[in-house]
């Protein structure tokens, strides 16, 4: 037997044994469920940094004027510069909703790497409540979000300092969106509440995140992550190391984009990957043992070449199949609507493309961010 078989097998073996457990973790999860209604409705700021647009923002940006959310309600929308496309949209749902408490503004004179995180340094300023909201310009909100971020945030005995939630791709439209669909609506939920089962989360996830003003004054505000990359991974992480724990809110958000082909998916995948790799570079060094297909692929390759057995290939076959039926009940679990689960074939084709960007990420500190190219330091922050 080739020398390799035996590594290639105990490679594949322990593939299969990361993504059971992945899988596992991820079931446990009380996914989609909603708390009950109990009176507690504080206030909330709400701060939308936005740049530009597509056919797909207003409708994001709607949802979160239609929140069925008792408390008092703070909208507030920053743009660098008021001739930027997106205040139209603004203004349109601004006059569609005049009982809102909601503005436009402009933030003047921004400073740091990170316009996203200066714009919410700016809209910090104006918030009125003391629990502020940060959710992206493409995230879709359903109707019960901030009841749902609130019951969370105020879990009996558990000192929670910031709430966010998962978020799934909700409009695959080509075949690149659909292989990133595999990545977010499969793999990175399950990945995060896999981490979860070893230690506390340190980290926030960006899509939607509620904060107490307090806590977000201990770190220094947003004008302390202007100029890191990752502010939402930072703003999480720097919560959690003053003792905090990080909550999970059950509910999932919507991130919807006009089509994208091969080469933005890959840009932004690509910028996603050096981005991780440098916020948790050990975690993300290992990841690679975690990829199903790779080698599955590999132990397959080598025992067939051996041709001494069929046993060792019909093995391999079986760790593939069962790599593509997890993804896909993930997919289903995660993304309720079945025609936007990404067929079979697409589960080994993201696999392989994703060890091609783990071995990019290692590559390069480069990254492309809203036609902006950045260096990335070790420290997570970007330089122009």
């Amino acid at each position: 037997m080739n020398f390799l078989d035996p590594i290639a097998a105990a490679l594949a073996g322990l593939s299969l044994a990361l993504g059971l457990w992945q899988w596992v973790a991820a079931r446990r999860f009380p996914l989609h469920r909603r708390a009950a209604a109990d009176g507690f409705a504080p206030g909330i700021s709400i701060l939308k940094p936005l740049k530009g647009g597509d056919e797909t923002t207003a409708d994001s940006l709607r949802t979160w004027f239609q929140q069925d959310y008792p408390g008092k309600i703070q909208i507030l929308f920053g743009v660098a510069e008021a001739g930027d496309p997106v205040c139209a949209m603004v203004r349109q749902l601004l006059a569609e909703h005049p009982d809102r408490d909601a503005q436009l503004v402009v933030c003047e004179k921004l400073e740091g790497a990170n316009a996203k995180a200066a714009k919410l340094a700016c809209l910090e300023k104006l918030a009125k409540y003391d629990l502020i909201l940060v959710s992206d310009a493409d995230v879709r909100a359903p109707a019960d979000l901030l009841a749902n971020l609130a019951a969370t945030l105020v879990r009996p005995s558990e000192e929670i300092g910031l709430v966010c939630c998962f978020y799934r791709l909700g409009n695959p439209t080509t075949a690149a969106m659909r292989w990133e669909a595999v990545a977010v609506n499969a793999d990175f939920w399950s990945q995060v509440l896999q981490s979860q089962t070893l230690k506390r989360l340190d980290f926030a996830l960006g899509a939607a995140m509620l904060v107490r003003r307090p806590v977000l004054g201990e770190i220094g505000g947003f004008g302390a992550l202007a100029d890191c990359l990752a502010d939402d991974y930072q703003l999480g992480n720097r919560i959690a190391r003053r003792g905090y724990r990080i909550g999970l809110c059950p509910v999932v958000v919507e991130c919807c984009d006009a089509p994208m082909g091969w080469r933005e998916v890959w840009r932004h995948q690509l910028r996603w990957a050096r981005t991780i790799r440098v916020s948790r570079p050990a975690p993300y060094f290992f990841s690679i043992l975690s990829n199903g297909t790779l080698w599955g692929l590999l132990w397959l390759a080598l025992s067939a070449a051996s041709a001494k057995t069929v046993c060792a290939p019909l093995s391999a076959v079986v760790i593939l199949l069962v790599r593509m039926a997890l993804a896909r009940d993930l997919q289903r679990r995660f993304t309720p609507e079945r025609h936007l689960v990404s067929p079979f074939w697409m589960t080994p084709v993201k696999d392989l493309l994703q060890a091609a960007l783990w071995a990019g990420a290692f590559l390069g500190n480069t990254v492309e961010w809203r036609g902006r190219r950045m260096r990335l330091g070790r420290d997570g922050k970007i330089y122009d």
